[in-house]
């Protein structure tokens, strides 16, 4: 069985990254509401395990976000529908097997204390997911003043007076003396600054090493991240499982290694994790996208090697899945990349991706039959777009090429 040294805290940091994109100009939220959660439990005398498991379920509470719209909406001190994203954010964790121990601690992080104090939950949690409430609400708060173009320390005695008044009914009165204790000083709203709070997230990431993992763990951690882009539109749902299966399945076609092919297959799950900065209605328009909108657009592959190349044991699948829109002539993007230059794990995502999209219903257009996408992948393979071996398995294997593109959609998790 092959296993992967993988350091979880980097892929914890980079899925912030790319949640991050979903706010478009508002980023960085997720990260300052991990800096001052953990600056809080510090005060607490909390540590090791109980103080890292404060850090990355903040980090990581607003993971049931994808679309733009509804993160517009987390800049209000509270709305109908904000425990939605709760209870999505919670079950994406749950199905991860190195995250799903902060699943209730995400399910509850705007649930009010007057509410929260009396559910059948241990006291831990609860703690947990109060106070990254109570200090989300300080970001939104604060996120007010920097809209206004105004300094956050003009503003910092509101933001505590507002927290205060809410003490014992929004939050636990042991988080909020807390905050108001270390929310005194100018270096605590200081290091909200972007520049300060990622030097602050990094020497906290140096505490962690790789660690080993079986395939199994670190598909389900990659699943979160697939599912993430696959919730921002009917039209993206399932796309990442179709080209993960496929290019897993054409992987296996070319008797590439074991580890090459679940590589793959992260690839695919990955490929997309940059459309999350495209704004929900671009993904959903049902005609052309004008030049502007498709430079819009092409920047998402350079998004996702950002997101993924500073997670130590995923190199090559941060590179492959960057490489997934560049063509075997030099027309595709972002780098311009052509022929030997391109990987061949690239060339097999490519037909993945170019199969799995035509299979699929998109919003100028149903799903196309299996016929007419070859014809389209070969027509792309003779004009030197795509590469001819990848597209020929694709046509000698074109039902189960169908099959295993396709069955995401109706059958969720399943893989070949």
């Amino acid at each position: 069985m092959t296993t992967y040294n993988v350091n979880l805290h980097e892929a914890i940091f980079s899925l912030s990254n790319a949640l991050d994109l979903v706010g478009v100009t508002h980023i960085h939220h997720g990260k300052r509401v991990a800096y001052m959660a953990t600056e809080c439990g510090k005060r607490l005398g909390w540590s090791g395990s109980r103080l890292d498991d404060l850090f990355q379920s903040a980090i990581l509470h607003d993971s049931g976000v994808s679309k733009t719209t509804v993160h517009a909406q987390l800049a209000q001190m509270e709305w109908e529908s904000e425990a939605d994203h709760c209870a999505q954010g919670a079950a994406l964790l749950a199905g991860c097997s190195l995250l799903c121990h902060l699943a209730d601690t995400i399910l509850h992080h705007h649930t009010h204390w007057s509410v929260l104090k009396d559910l059948d939950l241990p006291l831990e949690v609860k703690l947990r997911a109060n106070c990254i409430y109570m200090v989300d609400r300080v970001d939104v708060l604060a996120l007010g003043y920097q809209i206004a173009g105004k300094d956050i320390l003009l503003g910092r005695e509101e933001i505590r007076r507002k927290i205060f008044e809410r003490r014992d009914t929004w939050f636990c009165p042991e988080l909020v003396d807390v905050f108001m204790e270390i929310s005194r000083s100018e270096a605590f709203w200081f290091t909200l600054e972007s520049d300060y709070v990622n030097v602050y997230l990094a020497t906290w990431l140096s505490h962690f090493p790789e660690r080993t993992m079986e395939f199994h763990e670190l598909r389900s951690l990659v699943y979160v991240f697939s599912c993430i882009v696959d919730a921002k539109s009917p039209y993206t749902k399932k796309h990442s499982d179709g080209v993960a299966n496929l290019a897993r399945y054409l992987g296996r076609h070319f008797q590439l290694p074991p580890a090459t092919c679940e590589m793959l297959e992260l690839v695919g799950l990955l490929h997309d994790i940059g459309k999350l900065r495209v704004p929900d209605q671009l993904l959903e328009k049902p005609g052309a996208l004008d030049d502007a909108e498709i430079v819009v657009m092409r920047r998402h592959s350079f998004d996702t090697y950002n997101i993924l190349r500073n997670i130590r044991g995923l190199e090559q699948v941060s590179l492959w899945a960057l490489q997934h829109h560049e063509r075997m002539d030099g027309s595709g993007y972002p780098y311009k990349i052509k022929g030997d230059d391109l990987s061949f794990e690239a060339r097999i995502v490519a037909v993945a991706d170019v199969f799995q999209a035509l299979a699929q219903d998109r919003p100028y257009r149903g799903a196309l039959e299996q016929k007419v996408i070859l014809t389209i992948l070969k027509q792309q393979a003779d004009s030197g777009k795509l590469d001819n071996r990848v597209v020929a398995a694709v046509e000698a294997n074109l039902q189960e090429c169908w099959q295993v593109a396709t069955q995401a959609m109706h059958n969720p998790g399943v893989i070949t």
